[in-house]
């Protein structure tokens, strides 16, 4: 086992909400995939504070990739937050799933999440593991 990557990311909740909020905004849906948008509408009356705790999920996830790749962004694209996917499972635990270009450059990574938020501030750590030889067949595009 190596440790690829870690990313940690703060976010503050009410400049997040406010962004949610400027007329014209398609970070939701641009940013964001379908699921996690119908988890976070469906926790009630602060649904941005859930987006901003996955909104940091994702940005650490890139800075772990990032640091991977000794601080190079990963190229995937000019967005890659829906190719990042924050899932529950049954017991709500959050955890990462990878679409398109992301899985295809982090085939066998496993992505380690942790993810809080205390009054004004969501954060999100992430440890990307190499669960063998990955190391040396992982693709840096």
């Amino acid at each position: 086992m190596t440790i690829l990557g870690i990313g940690l990311d703060l976010v503050t909740i009410s400049e997040f909400t406010e962004q949610l909020e400027r007329a014209g905004t398609t970070m939701l849906r641009e940013s964001f995939t379908a699921g996690e948008r119908r988890y976070c509408q469906s926790k009630g009356a602060d649904p941005a504070r859930s987006f901003a705790a996955r909104w940091a999920a994702k940005e650490a996830v890139l800075k772990a990739w990032a640091s991977s790749r000794f601080a190079r962004r990963p190229q995937i694209g000019d967005n890659p937050y829906p190719l990042i996917e924050v899932v529950n499972d049954a017991w709500g635990r959050p955890s990462i799933k990878l679409h398109g270009l992301a899985a295809e450059f982090l085939p066998r990574a496993r992505v380690h999440l942790s993810i809080t938020h205390d009054g004004d501030t969501a954060a999100a750590m992430v440890v990307l593991e190499d669960p063998g030889e990955l190391a040396d067949l992982i693709d840096h595009p």
